[in-house]
């Protein structure tokens, strides 16, 4: 499993804290550090089942700076994963990397359901 964070981040802070409580292993990766790639975006939101607009970190200064809530509407899904893989922190974090799933956002019930058996 690799967790994809942003360290600074209270939420992926509280994720990190969550799965060290449930004794889950995992990978980490700091998604500024090492943002993903166009190829990784890909294969993630195909994984995830989510629409691409989920990948995006709509509270993030990047995010609305470039005024994208009014841009995304009208953009190829290849547009839109490419301006993903060129910053790190227009990415919805934490995720959760799985060999079948991906988890975007820390969502206690959805991560309980997926990574606790």
């Amino acid at each position: 499993m690799l967790f994809v964070q942003y360290p600074p981040c209270s939420t992926c802070q509280k994720a990190k804290k969550w799965l060290d409580t449930q004794g889950l292993t995992y990978d980490t990766r700091h998604i500024k550090d090492q943002p993903p790639t166009y190829e990784e975006l890909k294969a993630w939101h195909s994984a995830s089942g989510l629409p691409l607009k989920r990948f995006f970190n709509t509270s993030g200064l990047l995010y609305k700076s470039l005024a994208l809530k009014d841009r995304i509407p009208t953009m190829t899904q290849e547009e839109q994963l490419r301006l993903l893989a060129s910053d790190g922190m227009l990415v919805k974090r934490p995720l959760i990397i799985l060999d079948d799933r991906v988890l975007v956002g820390f969502r206690e019930q959805e991560w309980q359901e997926a990574l606790v058996r």
